[in-house]
């Protein structure tokens, strides 16, 4: 009896050899975030990171001269302006809440309907969007650019081997090569290169529910989301959706409801949450996400543990969020147009 006994204590305590750790299911599903976001197209240099920052805040690429990056993507704000949708041109606003910047460089495409494949595409657009920076076309961003003298040196430093350095392009890739520098990595990274300690009990439980529920059929990788699309209602069609998201570019009925995965980085700072601003709270967007996308009823227990998890992803900011000193004017710089 005590060989029987003996037998089976070593062959429960064999499978519990055999069930891998959190640390270890973790690490199979996650990545850590990179320091940095590179591309072969548009390598990461200093010089371009330094232009790109005073182009991201410059609020002469907008019509009136009074809205910027920075102005829907706030840096001292975790990447967000906390609006459900972003005033723009004449207050005007669009029908999409505006993602973070930070850490979207590890996404493998940009805007909620992927229609930018990349961060120097992305950055073209709202400058040239009729709802948000209104400038009328690329050929006039050039032109104000020019025409404010201090650029000059800035992007001949950046883009030594271009004849003509001030282009639509180039700005984009200035940008883009300062976007690729907003890493945020955060205590769970520390937890998934093996400090089991950088996580609190309560937070490894919230992870273990966050595994358990599903989550991570969507939401995993290094983005911790940003790496495919879903359908918005996969399981439960949502109530009143109009935005049929990915398909206004695909054109294709098959696309109807899909949208980018959010990253779920930094998401304790980003509310509010989906692709129109809609909730208000991280967990009432846990519950409704558990509900609508896996067909689950959370108890209030699992939702509160989910977002404990969820605050570990919250990361460090860059030292300085601020606003660089505009560069002055020039004589030919145009005057804000506010129709």
């Amino acid at each position: 009896m005590r060989t029987v006994a003996m037998t089976l204590v070593m062959t429960a305590n064999l499978a519990l050899a055999a069930e891998p750790s959190l640390l270890e299911k973790s690490k199979a599903i996650f990545k850590p975030i990179s320091k940095q976001f590179d591309s072969k197209d548009n390598p990461v240099t200093k010089e371009k990171v330094e232009l790109g920052r005073i182009l991201y805040f410059e609020k002469r690429m907008s019509k009136s001269q009074t809205l910027s990056c920075n102005s829907c993507h706030v840096l001292a704000k975790y990447g967000v302006d906390g609006e459900p949708t972003s005033p723009g041109h004449k207050a005007q606003r669009g029908d999409r809440n505006s993602p973070t910047v930070f850490n979207a460089g590890a996404h493998f495409v940009q805007f909620w309907d992927g229609r930018a494949a990349t961060l120097e595409e992305q950055a073209k657009g709202p400058v040239l969007n009729p709802v948000e920076m209104a400038m009328p076309a690329a050929d006039i961003v050039e032109k104000t650019i020019k025409s404010i003298p201090g650029y000059a040196p800035l992007f001949k430093k950046a883009f030594p081997a271009d004849k003509e350095p001030i282009t639509y392009d180039n700005i984009a890739r200035a940008i883009g090569a300062f976007e690729r520098t907003l890493s945020t990595p955060s205590r769970f990274d520390k937890f998934l290169g093996g400090d089991e300690k950088a996580l609190t009990d309560a937070e490894k439980k919230g992870l273990e529910t966050y595994l358990a529920t599903g989550c991570t059929a969507c939401h995993m990788g290094e983005a911790i989301g940003g790496a495919m699309y879903q359908k918005l209602g996969l399981v439960k069609p949502v109530p009143g959706l109009k935005d049929e998201g990915r398909s206004k570019i695909s054109k294709s009925e098959t696309d109807k409801f899909f949208f980018k995965v959010p990253s779920l980085r930094n998401v304790e700072k980003t509310a509010p949450y989906l692709h129109d601003g809609s909730k208000k709270t991280l967990e009432e967007t846990i519950s409704f996400m558990g509900e609508y996308q896996l067909g689950k009823t959370l108890k209030k227990d699992e939702v509160d543990s989910i977002a404990t998890f969820l605050k570990t992803l919250t990361g460090d900011l860059p030292k300085d969020t601020s606003e660089p000193k505009p560069l002055p004017a020039g004589k030919d710089t145009p005057k804000p147009d506010l129709n």
